[in-house]
């Protein structure tokens, strides 16, 4: 397994991460974490403050730590820009639009960009939802290089979140969703050019495999630590589940079923529904879902649940890999682990 500290060092990774959170100012407290199992107390402390580093946005979404600036990088998908966070500087601007940039147009109902990764090259690609592709983006220059934007000759709907292939001969390789959620009128929406809402894998030479195209409304993604299991969230109140796809070496699905079923959280009042994802060292999933992040094991077993008090949309280990920032509704929050990232 490839790790981010395979690729930048150990001991700069560690002292990058002291140094982010010896500066950092205080900030204030929100939500609190939700316990369903003892063995939730070797991952996170129950006890563990919630901090609300950032506000202002009308839905925060695809949050990225980039380890080089020692910054957080997250969208706000209706407001089409994209924002850099640190401790010092707190929330700037970082690009804008970070999606659609073109003439006065009603197609969409979210025109910025959504999901976001650094990959293992130390790159950002985001999940283009105003563009309907996915696109890699120069830290410096800040322009856009478009990695696809169709299948078998059709525009993808608007691209919503990403995970990275780490290790093995995909290494590089891309599993993206596409959802209506960027059109506006969704799947009515006469701009929508495929049949279907989508999951897919991009090889490194451009070519775009279809996973699987009988989801309703995918969204959130990820991928176990060995590579042959993807996760699925599903963000239908009808059907709120998290997929799982065991996969073979050549990255398509060997089968699939359903990995855990969120209705009775959404049943007894949660806000959200199931979208973005993170997994941890150990392959326990940090799940956006009712309620707010939840924490599942391997097994499909809920830990807990951190709540923020409203919708969770998305979330991604930073600093030294034991944060965890987390993207609700207008703000920008993160808690302490005592788990690491999968970059890690």
């Amino acid at each position: 397994m490839t790790t981010r500290r395979a690729v930048l060092g150990a001991g700069a990774a560690l002292i990058a991460g002291g140094q982010a959170l010896a500066a950092s100012p205080a900030y204030p407290k929100i939500g609190k974490i939700r316990r369903l199992s003892p063995e939730l107390d070797a991952i996170l402390d129950v006890n563990a403050p919630i901090e609300q580093i950032a506000d202002g946005v009308t839905w925060a979404e695809g949050p990225a730590w980039h380890w080089e600036s020692k910054s957080l990088l997250f969208s706000d998908v209706p407001g089409n820009v994209m924002y850099r966070w640190t401790p010092k500087t707190g929330k700037t601007e970082f690009l804008k639009p970070s999606g659609y940039d073109g003439p006065p147009t009603k197609i969409f109902r979210e025109a910025g960009s959504n999901g976001a990764i650094i990959t293992l090259a130390g790159d950002l690609v985001i999940a283009d939802c105003g563009n309907r592709g996915l696109a890699k983006v120069d830290l410096a220059t800040k322009q856009k290089t478009v990695l696809a934007s169709t299948y078998k000759g059709k525009k993808f709907n608007s691209p919503n979140d990403l995970v990275e292939v780490r290790d093995g001969p995909l290494k590089g390789s891309l599993y993206f969703t596409d959802p209506p959620y960027g059109l506006e009128g969704l799947d009515a929406s006469p701009a929508k050019e495929l049949s279907f809402n989508g999951v897919y894998l991009l090889r490194l030479n451009g070519d775009v495999a279809l996973i699987d195209d009988t989801l309703s409304f995918p969204n959130g993604v990820g991928l176990s630590p060995d590579g042959r299991r993807l996760y699925v969230s599903i963000s239908d109140p009808k059907r709120p589940v998290i997929m799982a796809y065991e996969l073979g070496g050549d990255g398509l699905p060997k089968s699939s079923k359903v990995f855990f079923d969120a209705s009775e959280l959404l049943k007894a009042g949660g806000p959200g529904l199931p979208d973005g994802m993170k997994v941890d060292a150990k392959g326990n999933l940090f799940a956006s879902g009712p309620g707010g992040i939840m924490i599942l094991t391997p097994e499909a077993k809920l830990l807990g649940v951190i709540e923020t008090g409203g919708p969770a949309a998305n979330c991604a280990f930073g600093e030294d890999g034991k944060t965890l920032f987390l993207t609700s509704s207008h703000i920008v929050a993160r808690v302490r682990t005592k788990t690491s990232g999968l970059a890690w």
